[in-house]
């Protein structure tokens, strides 16, 4: 998950998008005789998955590790590129380039955030624009800082080479 997190960081998001999926593990049981190899919970993040025989392709370990919490924190702060400082999230997504947008709804406190990112130049990272419910945002190097205010609010953020 670290290596996730890391890749982001480089602005790598074909290799975070890639890793993410090697460890999801419902990936690991898309057909019968890949669950049956995989042998444990389709729905549990495995410590460890075996790549020597006779046990290559199963997985080990679920239930007794920390790899669900990080993977919960690559997927969201990672691919989604979503954290929170203080009283504002800052948004500044890093995923592959072929997914043309992505979305998600965040509840905190009383804000409700309807986030749409979207990926017309298939860069899958660098913030062009963003707008909270119609009103232009200031872009930094971190990406975008939104005040956690009441209610419910539309955040829209395209991908692409910086306007500013």
């Amino acid at each position: 998950m670290w290596a996730i997190l890391a890749q982001v960081k480089l602005g790598n998001g074909d290799a975070a998008g890639q890793l993410f999926a090697m460890l999801n593990p419902i990936n690991h049981a898309l057909t019968a005789e890949a669950a049956d190899r995989y042998k444990v919970e389709p729905y549990v993040i495995a410590a460890d998955v075996y790549s020597s025989p006779p046990h290559a392709g199963r997985g080990g370990w679920t239930w007794y590790t920390g790899s669900a919490g990080w993977m919960y924190r690559a997927g969201v702060e990672g691919l989604l590129g979503l954290n929170r400082a203080g009283e504002n999230i800052v948004l500044n997504p890093c995923f592959p380039k072929d997914w043309p947008k992505l979305s998600a709804t965040v509840m905190l406190g009383r804000a409700r955030f309807t986030i749409a990112i979207h990926n017309p130049e298939g860069t899958g990272h660098g913030i062009s624009t963003a707008e909270l419910d119609g009103t232009a945002l200031d872009i930094g190097n971190e990406g975008v800082s939104v005040p956690l205010a009441d209610g419910s609010h539309d955040l829209i953020v395209t991908l692409g080479r910086s306007k500013r």
